[in-house]
């Protein structure tokens, strides 16, 4: 028997359209409060979303099935309407859950696409089997199978748009993403009609259930009013949000200029001693954690600054004068310093600049000078040019310690300066301030320290770049003082090289590292361990004849001793370095350049020196994620390296970021706290172990 003929009503196709359009716009338009920081909020929105667009994706198919005209009165089973229903409610719900997730690879956007078309198609036939036809429907399965394949592009597109639309936010991307999700849909739901076959004595069972278009109309009307609400209720919050953050962004406005004034000289719009205080704290925590890593040669400056003659100034001319001098003033000591540097009033005349030093060449004294000169210029002003000078005390840390003395100690250095006769600058001394006692105590105490087992090595592990597996560590000095606890190396030292213990401490570190890479060899694990020698050790004629006796003593190759000189050492002296170098090769020791790129290495030199390795120093490696300029230095030292056959090696390394740079411009090894912190020895076997047992997981992974 033929088939009915099926015509259908283009109005109502076009409205089916628009349904869907106006659903997947609702749907775009509440992906992103998914995300949001109040969980419930976003779960709400997250059911509120699902029946906005399953309702309106469902009264979309309902349309397209109203849009068939058949010879007979049609209606539609309430079960199956309502299962209808609630499939297209789910695969919304499912969308929606897909599409909030961080990041959706190709595999997982496929899988996540079947399951969402497999609700939509199950909505549609669903929705046609309510007509409930008598003889059965038939269908076209070469339509049905091209009508899946939409549902699944359909279903993909949503997800994808759901993902984008929170990084693009214009309202034109989302209409547009709406416009072309909606097409799909419609077209899915077209072709399936078009995939049915009626019997030509066919007739409805179900024509006394749902039916009629006005009952039809009516339901497309309560599922149009839930898309709109949703999109309303989104504008609202929309415009909600964006007061709020209005407010927020005032309210932290206000806060930070409150903060500002309690931190700053409202004058010269300088920090003040509050805040210069914190600052300096800052510096010296920064400092601290940097010797701990076996920096040398880093410290904290501090010059006191105070006018030459303001008060006279002041006198004669006005404190409305006087202020226009202060800030003249204020504005060439900002111009007189480095980037990194930081220049606070603390009142009155007295004003205080912050430098931290990462080596030891870099010399306070030139600031000191810059200052003297910019201040001792005339200064413009309404009558005639006004000249004043000033005087500057300069403070070291941990030279001119203790830390909570350094600000102390640099005014004194400044009083010593104006004794002078002023437009200078001058050193603190001990004798500004008189003897100290904690000094020589602690002097008097590391003299015992090694005999009553105080000292330590702390181990720090270096990662290869390639295999991310370790075989060397660099051996730190640590004190514990019975009463003190930890004492800095940046504190003992400076007390270890002027009381002449320095030769002492440096025997006691080459003995006890040769010792613990026997002990770890007794274990089975053939470990390097690298050491920093000093200016003072290089010195000494002996030197070779030590390490080589110690080696010999613990029975341990002399490849497995690496002495690292930092960079300025190594070219301070370079002729002692020389002779230092070649007598340690010639026993086979491995020798490193430390803090490679801080000094004013010649190249000529370095090619004479029989090292091995350069260790890029922290201060490049901390600004690898963020700065183009330490990417191209490192990349040419790295380069530099590998043309002179060196090693490389980049300490400092704290984030995966700055990991993964360093691997890609192919540096060999990698040493900081994203792997490991200084660790006593009988700790770094187990890390080891655990170490090896990640990389052997890492590797079956991938």
């Amino acid at each position: 028997m033929p088939n009915l003929p099926t015509s259908h009503d283009a109005l109502l196709v076009a409205c089916s359209l628009l349904i869907a359009t106006v659903a997947c716009h609702a749907a775009l338009d509440a992906s992103p409060r998914l995300r949001g920081a109040d969980k419930p909020l976003a779960v709400r929105w997250w059911i509120v979303g699902s029946l906005a667009m399953g309702s309106g994706l469902w009264a979309a198919n309902f349309t397209a099935l109203l849009a068939l005209t058949l010879p007979f009165p049609i209606g539609y089973g309430v079960g199956l309407t309502a299962l209808s229903w609630l499939a297209a409610v789910v695969a919304s719900a499912t969308a929606l859950y897909v599409g909030s997730r961080d990041k959706l690879a190709w595999p997982r956007l496929w899988a996540g696409a079947l399951v969402v078309g497999a609700g939509f198609a199950a909505m549609h036939f669903l929705g046609v089997a309510a007509l409930e036809m008598s003889p059965a429907i038939t269908w076209d399965w070469q339509i049905v199978i091209g009508m899946l394949v939409i549902a699944v592009c359909a279903s993909a597109t949503v997800l994808e748009a759901l993902l984008l639309v929170r990084t693009r936010r214009g309202q034109g991307f989302r209409l547009a993403s709406a416009v072309v999700t909606g097409g799909l849909i419609c077209a899915m739901h077209c072709a399936g009609i078009a995939a049915a076959r009626f019997a030509g004595n066919s007739f409805c069972l179900s024509e006394a259930g749902l039916s009629g278009r006005n009952l039809g109309t009516l339901l497309i009307a309560g599922a149009v009013a839930l898309v709109g609400a949703a999109l309303l209720v989104g504008q609202l919050d929309t415009r909600m949000r964006a007061r709020t953050s209005g407010l927020d962004a005032r309210l932290r406005s206000a806060n930070e200029r409150l903060r500002q004034r309690a931190l700053r000289d409202t004058l010269t719009g300088l920090p003040n001693r509050l805040l210069f205080e914190k600052l300096l704290s800052k510096a010296l925590k920064r400092l601290a954690a940097s010797v701990s890593d076996g920096r040398e040669g880093a410290k904290v400056v501090v010059l006191f600054i105070d006018l030459d003659g303001f008060k006279p100034v002041n006198d004669a001319l006005g404190h409305a004068t006087g202020d226009l001098v202060l800030k003249e003033v204020a504005t060439r000591l900002r111009a007189s310093v480095r980037a990194g540097d930081t220049v606070a009033r603390l009142g009155g005349d007295e004003f205080v600049m912050l430098m931290e030093c990462e080596t030891a060449l870099v010399d306070p004294v030139i600031a000191a000078r810059r200052i003297v000169e910019a201040i001792g210029q005339p200064i413009p002003s309404s009558g005639r040019a006004i000249q004043i000078s000033c005087s500057v005390g300069i403070a070291t840390y941990p030279e001119h310690g203790p830390r909570e003395r350094l600000v102390a100690h640099a005014d004194a250095a400044m009083g010593e300066a104006k004794r002078a006769g002023g437009n200078t600058w001058a050193h603190f001394e001990e004798r500004l301030e008189g003897p100290r006692p904690e000094m020589l105590g602690l002097q008097n105490d590391l003299r015992f320290a090694i005999e009553q087992g105080q000292l330590q090595l702390h181990y720090q592990p270096k990662v290869d770049g390639r295999t991310g597996e370790t075989h060397g560590v660099e051996a730190l000095l640590r004190w514990i003082h019975p009463e003190h606890g930890f004492v800095s190396p940046v504190v003992f030292i400076p007390i270890a090289e002027r009381f002449g213990l320095i030769g002492k401490l440096g025997n006691w570190v080459i003995d006890e590292a040769c010792r613990q890479v026997e002990a770890w060899a007794a274990d089975g694990v053939r470990m390097n361990v690298a050491i920093n020698l000093s200016v003072h050790q290089l010195r000494e004629n002996d030197l070779v004849e030590r390490i080589e006796q110690a080696l010999r003593r613990h029975n341990i190759d002399a490849d497995q001793l690496l002495c690292e000189i930092t960079e300025s050492v190594a070219m301070g002296d370079v002729k002692a370095t020389q002779a230092a170098f070649s007598g340690l090769a010639h026993i086979g020791v491995l020798l490193s350049i430390d803090d490679f790129g801080t000094g004013y290495s010649s190249l000529s030199y370095l090619r004479r020196l029989p090292a091995r390795q350069l260790k890029i120093d922290r201060s490049f490696v901390m600004d690898l994620e963020t700065s183009s300029d330490a990417r191209a230095i490192v990349s040419a030292v790295v380069h530099l390296a590998h043309d002179l056959g060196l090693g490389v090696v980049a300490e400092g390394v704290e984030t995966a970021g700055q990991r993964d740079v360093l691997i890609g411009l192919d540096c060999d090894e990698l040493q900081g706290y994203l792997f490991a912190r200084p660790m006593r020895a009988h700790e770094v076997l187990p890390w080891m172990a655990a170490r090896s047992a990640e990389v052997a997981h890492a590797v079956a992974v991938d």
